[in-house]
């Protein structure tokens, strides 16, 4: 269930990208136009949003990696080592090719484009800086909840709160991107918590409260205190609880983890065919990648949809509609990730016989 969540996790986080901007044809050719988002998609944008829940598998993962660490005694270098090392192929490949891109672009005369364009995608870092910070304290983590329980939570929202207070006050959202160390650190505490079985055994009032109980707190935080009403910014809402993250993302992910627990607890998805869970596989192993990788994809979707639209402009609206650029971006990712991963696995260093810490 958990690799399932994953999954889903980033292939929604392609499709909200895709409905970040509109082609659209003018006498000048094809053209980009930012999307102001229809207010009754607000709503619907926290029921789509799972990245929480990615880092509720992530401190899922980290705990069954750390209880193996400990029964196995290898050391924490093992650990970081092991780890770390995965994220080397994806980023040297993501890095060179837009080092190298957008050089030659800036020197064929455009370089304010290759500038910010490539500003844009190294912002997609953001999630790998994060992610990285909380693998190196995941061994800490696991043991101050079996130490302390829902302690370290608490102090984390606390902080998390202060921090969206202090933003509000000052009105300054930048602010927020503390809570990019302590927001997602929290939702990782839930992933700990949910391998340790807080929303998988016992009272099945237990997730059924955690669902209500985080779904109240998002409506309280957007109608009384003022919040983002979007889970992800739009053109005319460029910031909202997702970058910077908001105590708001927490909440989402305490309502998700009572929802996958009763899910799981159902056992509606228990047996998969094998063919689904292949596929969950080759997809997990391939996540940094497509993270990576998708932007540029829709780029490449969306370039050939324009140019068929231009050749065929009685088919624009259809070609050009949201549905369909989604689809089409889905199938290139499709196609060019595998052949992305072969020589990104290529680029992962071999693991030494040991590991200093």
């Amino acid at each position: 269930m958990i690799d399932l969540a994953r999954a889903l996790s980033v292939l929604v986080v392609v499709v909200f990208h895709t409905l970040l901007y509109r082609i659209v044809l003018t006498g000048d050719g094809p053209t980009l136009v930012p999307w102001a988002a229809p207010t009754w998609l607000y709503p619907l944008s926290w029921v789509l949003m799972i990245m929480p829940l990615f880092f509720v598998a992530g401190g899922f993962a980290h705990t069954l990696t750390v209880d193996r660490m400990h029964r196995e005694g290898s050391s924490p270098g093992h650990y970081l080592a092991s780890r770390g090392r995965r994220l080397v192929g994806p980023l040297a490949v993501f890095v060179t090719f837009c080092a190298v891109g957008f050089s030659l672009v800036a020197w064929a005369g455009w370089l304010d484009q290759a500038s910010e364009f490539s500003r844009l995608l190294m912002q997609l870092l953001w999630f790998i800086t994060t992610y990285l910070g909380i693998v190196a304290v995941a061994p800490g983590a696991v043991r101050l909840h079996d130490r302390f329980g829902v302690l370290p939570m608490l102090v984390l929202a606390a902080l998390a709160a202060g921090v969206d207070a202090w933003s509000f006050a000052v009105d300054r959202y930048e602010l927020r991107y503390l809570n990019l160390f302590l927001v997602w650190p929290l939702v990782h505490q839930f992933g700990i918590a949910y391998q340790r079985g807080w929303w998988r055994r016992g009272p099945l009032w237990v997730p059924w409260a955690s669902l209500v109980a985080g779904s109240a707190l998002v409506a309280v935080l957007v109608f009384g205190f003022g919040y983002p009403p979007s889970s992800v910014g739009f053109a005319d809402l460029p910031i909202a609880n997702i970058q910077p993250p908001t105590l708001a993302m927490a909440a989402l992910a305490l309502a998700q983890c009572g929802l996958v627990a009763l899910v799981e607890r159902s056992e509606v998805l228990a047996t998969l065919p094998e063919a689904v869970e292949r596929a969950l596989g080759v997809l997990n192993t391939v996540m940094v990648s497509v993270y990576l990788w998708h932007i540029p994809l829709i780029g490449v979707a969306g370039g050939v949809l324009a140019l068929v639209a231009v050749a065929a402009p009685q088919a624009a609206p259809v070609l050009l509609s949201p549905l369909v650029l989604a689809l089409a971006s889905l199938g290139v990712v499709a196609a060019a990730i595998p052949v992305l991963g072969r020589l990104e696995l290529r680029m992962i260093p071999p693991l030494g016989p040991r590991q200093d810490t």
